[in-house]
């Protein structure tokens, strides 16, 4: 397979709402509307704000290595726990 596709493309709006909704338990501020550096120039040349399929992207830039990697950890122990229930509901 090559790298960076994606097995099961459609995933990739629920793993997005799942980001966002993890992010905001843990009280990130992420989320369309907030501009953090989206002001400057430099962010700007970045693409930390820009135009997406759907809107302007969002801006993690200024979130802590700490807390995005939070966000990521998160969601793959909720993704194991539900690969482990669907599993033990087989049985």
């Amino acid at each position: 397979m090559a790298k960076g596709k994606k097995l099961v493309p459609e995933s990739k709006q629920v793993l997005d709402q799942m980001k966002y909704e993890i992010a905001a338990e843990l009280g990130l501020p992420v989320g369309q509307g907030y501009n953090a550096g989206a002001d400057t120039e430099f962010a700007g040349e970045l693409g930390a704000m820009g135009s997406s399929g759907s809107g302007s992207k969002d801006y993690w830039g200024h979130l802590a290595s700490r807390d995005a990697g939070s966000v990521g950890g998160t969601i793959t122990k909720r993704l194991i726990e539900k690969a482990e229930e669907s599993l033990f509901s087989l049985s």
